[in-house]
C-alpha cells in the first residue's frame, strides 16, 4: 500500500455504521426531548478564539491544535471542541435576545493531536450540548441528565457520575495560592508538564496522569475546602437534584477538566469501562467563556461525549445494533438483453421501496448466485434467454429455493407480498 489513512484517524466502513446510526438518532431524539435544537458551526475558526477561551496555559492550546494560516494571512484552527465556537455564534448571531437559556446541541469532527488510544483519535466526532444564559444550578442537572438519559437508552451498565466544583474566580484564586505552595514543596519529584503548570495553570497539576505525580496528588488539598458561599451552595443543592432523582455519584476532588473556561460545577459520566478508560463523557459550567472571548458575563454550562468511544462502549458491553438491510432483491441475468432488461426492472424495484441490487459483468448464473447469498437477499430474479422471450422473471426463495415465475409487470407487487407489505 503506498497510502494509510493518518494515525489517528479512522475509517468507518459499512458495518460499523449501524452503530453509528444508532448513537446520532439516540442523541439527537433525546437532545430534541429535552428542548434543545441542532447548531451546526465552521469546522474552523480563528485561532485566537482558542487561545483566549480554551486557554493559552491548556495543553490543547499548546500541544494539540492543527492551526495554519490561510491565504490571506489569518491564523485559523481546526475545532479542537465545541464550545468556544458555540459562545463565539450567540454572540456574534445575537442569540442572547431569545428566551434564556438558548439551549443546542451539535455533532461533528473536532481535531486534536494527541496520542491515540482506545476510543479516541486525532479526528474524532463529538456530540455536544450546550445551555447558555442561566445559572441555576437546575440547568447543571438538566445537562447532565441528557448525557445520562443517551447512556441509558443506548443500554450502557453501571453509570455514574464523577462531580466536583472548581469554584469562581471569588473563591478559586486563594485554593491556586494553597495548592501552588503545596506542589511548590513537592516539585522535584513532578514530571516536566507539571513543572510548567505549576506557574501557568496549577489547578491542572490535579488532572495529570505520570504515574511519578500520582502521590502529590492524592495528598493536595482539596478544592472543597475553599468554596465561596455561592459555589459551595450551588453545588450542595445540584448534588441534592442528583439524589433526589437517584442519580449515583462520586465526589472526586481530583476532577478538573482541561480547559481553563470552566467554573464550579465539572463532571464525567463512567461506565462500564473500556480498559483503564471509563469516562464517557465530560463537561460543566463555563460562566467567564463569553467574557474571555470579548462578550458580556453570560453564565453556560454543558457536555461533550466522543462517538467513538460511546461505540467502543457498545461493543464493549455487547450491546446489538439493527444492521444495515440486507437487499430484498438480486437480479441475476444471462444471456443477450438480459443485463438492459435487469437494469429495467431494478429501477422500477426501487421506484416501489424495494431494496434491489444486481449482479455486474459477464458471470455466470452460478457466481451471480453466489454474490447473492453472499449479499443476504431474501429472492433473486433470474432472468436468462428464455424468461427475455417469455417477459418473466424466475424468482427463487434464498430461504427455501421455492420458485415463481413472475411477469415482469408484476414483480416489484410480487415482491412486497413476499415480504409481508414491505
Amino acid at each position: 500500500m503506498a497510502f494509510q489513512s493518518p494515525k489517528g484517524t479512522k475509517d468507518v466502513l459499512p458495518e460499523e455504521q449501524p452503530y453509528w446510526r444508532l448513537v446520532e438518532e439516540t442523541a439527537g431524539k433525546i437532545a430534541r426531548l429535552y428542548g434543545y435544537g441542532r447548531i451546526d458551526l465552521p469546522v474552523f475558526e480563528e485561532t485566537a478564539l482558542y487561545q483566549r477561551g480554551v486557554g493559552a496555559g491548556t495543553d490543547i492550546v499548546e500541544k494539540e491544535m492543527y492551526t495554519f494560516e490561510d491565504k490571506g494571512g489569518t491564523l485559523l484552527t481546526l475545532r479542537p471542541e465545541f464550545t468556544a465556537g458555540v459562545m463565539r455564534a450567540y454572540l456574534e448571531n445575537g442569540m442572547a435576545q431569545r428566551p434564556r437559556p438558548v439551549k443546542v446541541w451539535s455533532m461533528g469532527p473536532v481535531f486534536r493531536y494527541e496520542r491515540p488510544q482506545a476510543g479516541r483519535y486525532r479526528q474524532h466526532t463529538q456530540f455536544n450540548v450546550e445551555a447558555i444564559g442561566e445559572q441555576d444550578p437546575a440547568l447543571d442537572f438538566e445537562i447532565m441528565s441528557v448525557a445520562y438519559q443517551l447512556y441509558s437508552e443506548l443500554g450502557f451498565r453501571n453509570l455514574a457520575f464523577q462531580i466536583n466544583s472548581i469554584g469562581c474566580p471569588e473563591c478559586r484564586p486563594a485554593y491556586l495560592e494553597k495548592l501552588s505552595s503545596y506542589f511548590q514543596r513537592r516539585i522535584d519529584a513532578a514530571c516536566d508538564d507539571c513543572k510548567k503548570r505549576l506557574s501557568r495553570n496549577p489547578l491542572r497539576l490535579l488532572d495529570c496522569k505520570n504515574p511519578s505525580c500520582q502521590p502529590a496528588i492524592d495528598g493536595a488539598p482539596a478544592i472543597s475546602d475553599s468554596l465561596c458561599a455561592d459555589c459551595a451552595g450551588h453545588f450542595s443543592t445540584l448534588r441534592q437534584y442528583l439524589e433526589d432523582h437517584q442519580r449515583p455519584y462520586t465526589l472526586n476532588p481530583r476532577l478538573v477538566r482541561g480547559l481553563d473556561y470552566y467554573t464550579k460545577t465539572v463532571f464525567e459520566v463512567w461506565a462500564e469501562g473500556i480498559g483503564s478508560q471509563n469516562a464517557v463523557c465530560g463537561g460543566g459550567r463555563y460562566d467567564g467563556l463569553s467574557e474571555a472571548i470579548g462578550g458580556p458575563p453570560t453564565p453556560g454550562v454543558g457536555f461533550a461525549s466522543g462517538m467513538e468511544r460511546i461505540v467502543l462502549t457498545l461493543k464493549h458491553q455487547a450491546l446489538g445494533v439493527v444492521p444495515e438491510p440486507a437487499p430484498e432483491v438480486f437480479l441475476a441475468h444471462l444471456g443477450k438483453g438480459a443485463e438492459r432488461k435487469a437494469v429495467e426492472l431494478l429501477s422500477a424495484l426501487r421506484s416501489s421501496g424495494i431494496v434491489a441490487v444486481m449482479g455486474f459483468g459477464d458471470r455466470s448464473f452460478k457466481a451471480q448466485m453466489r454474490e447473492a447469498n453472499t449479499r443476504g437477499a431474501r429472492f433473486v430474479g433470474l432472468i436468462g434467454e428464455s424468461e427475455m422471450a417469455a417477459g418473466v422473471v424466475q424468482v427463487k426463495s434464498m430461504k427455501d429455493g421455492s420458485q415463481t415465475e413472475v411477469r415482469w409487470e408484476g414483480l416489484a407487487g410480487h415482491i412486497r407480498n413476499r415480504s409481508g407489505g414491505r
